[in-house]
C-alpha cells in the first residue's frame, strides 16, 4: 500500500506530499492544473523513463518518492533482498525514489540504497499497478494476458508441475543435441577421458600413498644416523639387546635394581618405599616398552625396500597430482567422475536408443501436464469473460463483451509422444504451456472482436481494466497487497453511469488501495479521502528567492467543507446554494 507520495520540482509543481486513503482516494482539479505529474511521479519511482524536460522552472533536479507498507512476503520485499536491499530493516516499509537532473543521468534509491533502474521496475511491478492510456499497452501482450488468466484460475500447483516437466524435457533435449550434433568434440572429449583413466589406472594410487612413500624415503636416505641413535638408545636402555654377552648394566637394569633395594626396607606401618618401589616398576614397564620399539625400528629398517623403486613410484605419483590433482584423493576422485562422464559420452547406438526412449516419456510427461494447465485455462476464460463482461455493463458499457480465447497447439487426437512423435510435440510446447492466449474485445453489438489494445479506447481501455481487476479481486476474495491507479477510466462517462463507476472502483478499494485521477464528481464522491491539483500565480521574487514569481500547481487534501465546495465545483462549475447541495446530497449518498 502506498503510505505517502512526495514530489520537488516535478513540472510545475515545487513541493507536495500526499497521503493516500487505504482504500480509495480521489485526485481532481482543474483541466491542465497539473493532475499529470502525479502520474508522472508514480512512474518515476516504478522505474519509468526520465526527461529532464520535467525538472521545475528554476529547478536543478526533480525528486519523487513512495513509501510502501508491505509485508515480510511481498513478492517486492524477495525482489529488494535479491538486490541486496533488507526491506525487514525499514519496518515493513519500503522507499522508492527517483531523482532527474537538469543534465546527466537519473539516480534511482531504494530504501537508501542507490540502485540501478531496473530494480524499481522489478520492485514496483508487485506493488503498483497504473491503468492509464499509455501504460494499458502492456495488456495487448499475450504474455501479460497470459499471466493475468493465470491469476484468475489460480492454477499455480498445475504451473508448477508443468514448468518442472518443461525443464526436465528441455534438459533431456539438450544432453540428447550435444550426443547428437557435436560428435566430434564429444568423441575428442570421450578419448581424452579414457586415456587419462588408463594412466592413472595403471599407476594404480592408493589414497595417502605419496606422503608414506616420502616418509619411507626419508628414513632410507637418513639410515645410518637413524641407526646409530637408536641403537646409542637400545644400549643406554638395555645393552643385552645388542650384545647377548655384554655384561654391563642398562638404565632397565638399574631401575629394576632400585625397585629391589626399596622392597628390603621394612619399617612397619610405613608403606612409602612399597610405593616407590611400585612407580620405579612402572618406570622399568615403560622403558622396557621403549626398547621393544626401537629394536622393532631396526627390524623395518631392514625392509625398507628399494630407493630406487620408491622414488620412481614417488615420481609416477608425482605426474598424476600435477595433471589431476593437488593430492592423490583428488586424482581418484576425477578419475570415479571422469568413468560416469564416458559412459555418457560414449553414444553408443544402444545409449541413443535409451535416452530417446527416456525423452520420449518426459515428452509425454509434459503434455500430460500441459494438458492438464490447458484444461485449466479453458475453465477459468469461460468464466472470466462472463464476469467481465458483466462488469461492463455496469460501466456504462453495455453490448461491449470481452472474450477471452485458449486455443491449444495440440489436441487429444495430435501429436502424441507415445506413437513416436516426441520432437512434434516439443515443437508445440514452450516454458509457459501449450496455449495461445488472446483477449478479445468487442466495443459494440455488431462490431467484429479484435485483439485487446487495438479495439478499444482510453477510457473504455481504462474501464475494461477496471472490469478486469474487479473480477479477479472477487475471485480472489482477499485483500491485496497493490496499489491500483486509474486514469481517464471516466472519459465518455456522464449521469447515473458516472456513479455506477465511482461504486465498482470503491468496491475494488475494499480488497486494494485505489487511486483514480477524475474530473466526475460522481467518482470522486465515493474516495475516503480527496487531493485537489490547483494552479495559480507563485509569489513575487525576493531577495531570497529571485526569479520565483510565475505559475504554480499545489496538491491539497480537501475534507469537510472544502470537499464541498470542491464536489459543488466538479458539479457545476459555480458554489452555488444549489450546487452545494447537491454536492452534500451526493456525498451522503456516495456510501455502502
Amino acid at each position: 500500500m502506498l503510505e505517502e507520495l512526495e514530489i520537488r520540482d516535478l513540472g510545475p509543481i515545487h513541493h507536495a506530499r500526499i497521503a493516500p486513503a487505504r482504500g480509495m482516494t480521489a485526485i481532481t482539479g482543474e483541466t491542465g492544473a497539473g493532475k499529470s505529474m502525479l502520474l508522472s511521479a508514480i512512474r518515476l519511482i516504478s522505474g519509468g523513463p526520465a526527461q529532464s524536460r520535467r525538472v521545475g522552472p528554476g529547478a536543478q533536479e526533480a525528486w519523487a518518492q513512495g513509501v510502501f507498507a508491505v509485508a515480510e512476503d511481498n513478492p517486492a520485499v524477495i525482489q529488494a533482498k535479491d538486490a541486496g536491499v533488507d526491506a525487514a530493516a525499514d519496518e515493513g516499509e519500503l522507499y522508492l525514489s527517483r531523482t532527474v537532473p537538469v543534465a546527466g543521468r537519473s539516480r534511482s534509491v531504494l530504501s537508501g540504497h542507490t540502485v540501478p533502474r531496473s530494480v524499481l521496475q522489478h520492485v514496483s511491478e508487485h506493488l503498483v499497478t497504473i491503468h492509464g492510456q499509455a501504460d494499458q499497452l502492456r495488456i495487448a501482450s499475450a504474455a501479460r494476458q497470459r499471466e493475468v488468466l493465470d491469476a484468475y484460475a489460480g492454477d499455480d500447483a498445475l504451473l508448477e508441475a508443468y514448468g518442472k516437466a518443461w525443464n526436465e524435457l528441455k534438459a533431456m533435449d539438450d544432453r540428447l543435441d550435444v550426443l547428437e550434433h557435436q560428435q566430434a568434440d564429444v568423441r575428442q572429449r570421450a578419448d581424452y577421458l579414457r586415456e587419462s583413466i588408463e594412466r592413472i589406472n595403471q599407476v594404480d594410487p592408493q589414497p595417502g600413498e605419496d606422503e608414506d612413500l616420502k616418509a619411507k624415503r626419508s628414513r632410507i636416505e637418513n639410515a645410518a644416523s637413524i641407526q646409530q641413535g637408536v641403537n646409542g638408545a637400545i644400549a643406554a636402555l638395555d645393552a643385552s639387546q645388542l650384545d647377548s654377552d655384554g655384561d654391563s648394566n642398562g638404565a632397565t637394569d638399574l631401575v629394576r635394581h632400585a625397585a629391589q633395594s626399596l622392597r628390603a626396607i621394612r619399617v612397619d606401618g610405613d608403606d612409602t618405599y612399597e610405593k616407590l618401589a611400585q612407580r620405579l616398576d612402572s618406570i622399568e614397564a615403560d622403558l622396557s616398552d621403549v626398547v621393544f620399539t626401537l629394536s622393532r625400528q631396526t627390524d623395518d629398517d631392514d625392509d625398507e625396500g628399494d630407493l630406487d623403486a620408491i622414488n620412481t613410484r614417488i615420481h609416477d605419483l608425482g605426474e598424476l597430482t600435477r595433471r589431476w590433482g593437488p593430492g592423490l584423493a583428488d586424482v581418484i576422485a576425477w578419475r570415479d567422475k571422469a568413468a560416469f562422464e564416458v559412459e555418457d559420452l560414449d553414444a553408443s547406438p544402444e545409449k541413443l536408443e535409451q535416452l530417446r526412449a527416456d525423452r520420449d516419456h518426459l515428452a509425454a510427461k509434459a503434455l500430460d501436464a500441459a494438458r492438464e494447465l490447458s484444461a485449466a485455462r479453458v475453465k477459468a476464460a469461460g468464466e472470466l469473460g462472463e464476469r467481465v463482461t458483466a462488469e461492463l455493463a455496469e460501466l456504462a458499457m453495455g453490448g461491449s463483451r470481452l472474450e477471452v480465447r485458449v486455443v491449444p497447439r495440440v489436441t487429444e487426437s495430435g501429436p502424441d509422444a507415445g506413437d513416436g512423435a516426441g520432437a512434434d510435440v516439443a515443437r508445440v510446447l514452450d516454458a509457459h504451456g501449450m496455449d495461445d492466449i488472446m483477449f478479445a474485445f468487442t466495443p459494440f453489438p455488431g462490431s467484429e472482436p479484435l485483439p485487446m489494445g487495438s479495439s478499444a479506447s482510453g477510457g473504455e481501455l481504462s474501464r475494461l481494466m477496471l472490469a478486469l481487476e474487479l473480477t479477479i479481486a472477487e475471485r480472489r476474495g482477499e485483500a491485496a497487497d497493490m496499489t491500483f491507479i486509474f486514469d481517464e477510466v471516466d472519459a465518455g462517462v456522464g449521469g447515473k453511469a458516472a456513479a455506477e463507476l465511482g461504486r465498482r472502483l470503491a468496491k475494488l478499494a475494499r480488497s486494494s488501495q485505489v487511486l483514480v485521477v477524475t474530473h466526475l464528481a460522481q467518482v470522486a464522491s465515493w474516495a475516503q479521502e480527496q487531493y485537489v491539483v490547483s494552479k495559480g500565480p507563485t509569489a513575487p521574487d525576493t531577495p531570497d528567492e529571485p526569479g520565483a514569481a510565475g505559475v504554480t500547481t499545489t496538491v491539497t487534501r480537501v475534507d469537510g467543507e472544502d470537499r464541498v465546495r470542491e464536489i459543488a465545483r466538479m458539479l457545476s462549475g459555480s458554489e452555488s446554494g444549489t450546487s452545494l447541495d447537491h454536492a452534500r446530497e451526493l456525498l451522503a449518498a456516495s456510501v455502502e
